[in-house]
């Protein structure tokens, strides 16, 4: 009967508080439909409908219940839309040739070198039903981008773009696919102007005008930076200032985001509510000025979302904003746990993928507990200390806080977790907020008249001041450590536990601190792959007592840099091919080239054969495994735990409207495949080889 009681009494503290549940269920649906195994058909389409059409009726006898299935089946289904309605024509073969297009973005690789991002592609000998829509181009050689919306010519090596380096691992083809990417590739040849820009795209180009005369009164890092966080912009900034922002965990101050649009609204409200107070007296006295500040601080946000380019994490931003300037304007509290979730809920119906992302996750994680954290000590009455050192308090315990929810997931994404985030954000948040927001939306104004100069100077003063900050964070002994990458159950059970913790009431919250902490343990027990292969098996990855082994020095190293910080052991490739000598006595042999796979004869039982060129004949014989690319064109990226578990990236992924046609038209010649010895002294036996 007690425990009874106490269930009814949690449940009844509950009533009043379960809107925000209504965004972690169709977030639900999001997620069901991205971790299904195949592309779900028309049965699946029906079921999913016949599922709705029983919440709503169990919505008749249970409205709770009812609503949350319609929540989670909506989700999924709205994913599934989603995913159609951006399907457009990508690239499955290797393309050599003239390429022109409509110049519509540019950034820069990881290489450092500027990338371009057509439409309205043309290629030679290709009908306009199988061209992408869009292709992104690396130009090597390119040091001063042509005009944004000229149409430009070049000869370029395009493919479809590759999976994940390894099974469960970002998937980048999902993600170009939600951007209309149908092909990737590089040129070594200059790009031709063939038109310049038209009427349209007219705020793609003044964004690039703005981007360009910053860098032309502003030289340096801090005019790079000022690029980065007025136009999103980021071709000005070198590697070494993005390392050192990333290490002293200040990287998210270039990301325009909730920091940046929140501050700049809150600028531009604070602003033009002090003006309208100060004239009402003039104007009458039933002025509403904090409404009308709210629709002048809205503008100015909807303004900032198109000059910034609109990218996802900005979108989502100035839904947030929106949602907390509408409550002001409807006269509601604004900054509320409903309104978070009716947040999330607005960007996942816009843009369901972004659920996968650590914007969306790192974004929501932060305000989600600040908002609650705040609501309770609110509610509690707590008691902040005296008025002069309270904005340093609140300071120091907004950054706690919101380090504390975004560090599973910066970590989970990036494999780091910085030392001295608090002390780099609690010394670089305030200027930013109290001087460069405040500066840039000053200087904003002031461009038209010609006088922006002063503005924009405090501007960049403030800035430097923020990369002095993360270079001396960066200086101090250990300033970060590197942790593995988990498996996704992991992040997601610490999910729920944070979202229980922060969303449920009274002391059954605390059932969160048990998710939590299993979690915690879980992933530190965390074990990665014993063997990686890359997909084109250019690239193995051994796991040895001294850490990975890496088949060759040069070659596939974004794979082998991605392998290595999983591994939550970054370093050089070259470093961790040094260890690969020492595995002589191991059962594997790695081919590579065209000569190798020629003279190869033949393997022994228990072999494992990886070669990046195809085998045919004595290699083809079943007392070994040979993986070639005629084998990893239906796989892709492949591992095999220590327990002599093989998992592909076709296993983990599925059969999706992103995954390559060679999946559909073959069998996974490794289902069921299972290696059941592998240990440090090598593989000794397989089975299950599906030829």
């Amino acid at each position: 009967m007690r425990i009874a009681k106490a269930l009814q009494q949690s449940w009844d503290a509950q009533q009043g508080h379960l809107f925000p549940w209504s965004a972690v269920c169709f977030g639900l649906g999001v997620a069901a439909y991205f971790k299904w195994p195949v592309e779900p058909g028309v049965a699946v389409w029906g079921v999913a409908l016949g599922i709705a059409v029983a919440g709503g009726i169990l919505s008749r006898i249970s409205r709770l219940w009812g609503l949350a299935v319609l929540l989670l089946v909506g989700g999924f289904l709205c994913a599934n839309a989603r995913a159609h309605l951006v399907a457009a024509p990508v690239i499955e073969f290797r393309y050599y040739g003239p390429v022109e297009g409509r110049l519509v973005a540019i950034d820069r690789s990881q290489s450092d070198a500027l990338r371009l991002t057509l439409d309205h592609v043309q290629l030679s000998r290709m009908s306009q039903d199988r061209t992408p829509r869009r292709v992104r181009i690396t130009a090597r050689d390119l040091q001063e981008p042509p005009p944004i919306g000229a149409r430009v010519m070049t000869t370029a090596h395009l493919s479809m773009s590759g999976g994940p380096v390894e099974p469960g691992g970002f998937d980048f083809r999902r993600h170009l696919w939600f951007l209309g990417i149908g092909a990737v590739g590089y040129t070594r040849v200059p790009v031709l102007l063939s038109e310049g820009p038209g009427s349209d795209l007219w705020v793609a180009r003044k964004r690039a005008q703005i981007t360009q005369t910053l860098h032309n009164r502003l030289p340096g890092a801090g005019g790079a930076v000022a690029a980065a966080v007025l136009t999103g912009d980021r071709r000005g900034l070198d590697a070494e200032t993005v390392h050192v922002l990333r290490v002293s965990n200040l990287a998210h101050l270039l990301a325009i985001s909730g920091l940046h649009m929140g501050l700049l609204t809150g600028v531009v409200f604070t602003a033009l509510r002090m003006s309208l107070v100060v004239s009402g007296l003039a104007l009458g006295r039933d002025l509403r000025a904090k409404k009308m500040a709210a629709a002048g601080a809205l503008c100015a946000g909807a303004a900032y979302l198109a000059v910034s380019g609109g990218n996802v994490a900005t979108e989502r931003a100035f839904v947030m904003v929106a949602v907390v300037l509408g409550a002001v304007l409807l006269g509601r509290r604004a900054l509320t746990l409903r309104a978070v979730a009716l947040a999330a809920l607005v960007v996942l119906l816009h843009r369901p993928e972004s659920l996968l992302g650590p914007g969306f996750q790192m974004s929501f994680a932060a305000t989600t507990a600040l908002v609650a954290v705040f609501g309770y000590l609110r509610a509690q009455r707590w008691n902040m200390g005296p008025s002069l050192s309270r904005p340093v308090l609140m300071l120091l315990l907004s950054s706690g806080i919101a380090g504390l929810a975004t560090a599973p997931f910066g970590a989970a994404h990036f494999n780091t977790m910085s030392h001295y985030g608090l002390l780099a954000n609690t010394l670089a948040v305030p200027v930013m907020g109290g001087l460069v927001m405040p500066a840039a939306v000053l200087a904003v104004v002031l461009i038209p008249f010609g006088a922006e100069g002063l503005a924009l100077w405090a501007m960049v003063q403030g800035l430097e001041w923020i990369l002095w900050v993360a270079h001396f964070v960066s200086d101090l002994p250990n300033p970060q450590s590197f942790v593995a990458q988990p498996q996704a159950w992991v992040l997601g059970l610490l999910s729920i536990g944070g979202l229980a913790l922060c969303l449920l009431q009274g002391p059954v919250r605390f059932v969160g601190l048990i998710a939590i902490f299993c979690g915690g343990i879980a992933w530190q027990n965390t074990e990665r792959p014993f063997l990686l292969i890359s997909e084109d098996g250019g690239l193995i990855g051994l796991r040895t007592d001294a850490g990975r082994a890496l088949s060759k020095a040069k070659g596939s190293g974004f794979i082998a840099k991605v392998w290595l910080e999983n591994d939550g052991t970054p370093m050089p490739q070259s470093t961790a091919a040094t260890r690969w000598s020492d595995q002589a006595s191991q059962p594997y042999l790695a081919l590579r080239g065209k000569r190798a796979a020629e003279s190869f004869a033949g393997c022994g039982p228990h072999k494992i054969i990886v070669s990046n060129q195809p085998l045919a004949g004595a290699g083809k014989d079943a007392s070994c495994l040979v993986i070639d690319p005629d084998l990893l064109r239906l796989t892709g990226s492949l591992s095999i735990s220590a327990r002599g578990e093989v998992a592909t990236n076709r296993s983990v992924s599925g059969l999706r409207m992103w995954s390559p046609s060679t999946w559909y038209k073959a069998a996974d010649p490794l289902a069921g495949t299972k290696v059941p010895h592998a240990t440090a002294q090598g593989i000794t036996m397989y089975e299950g080889i599906k030829r």
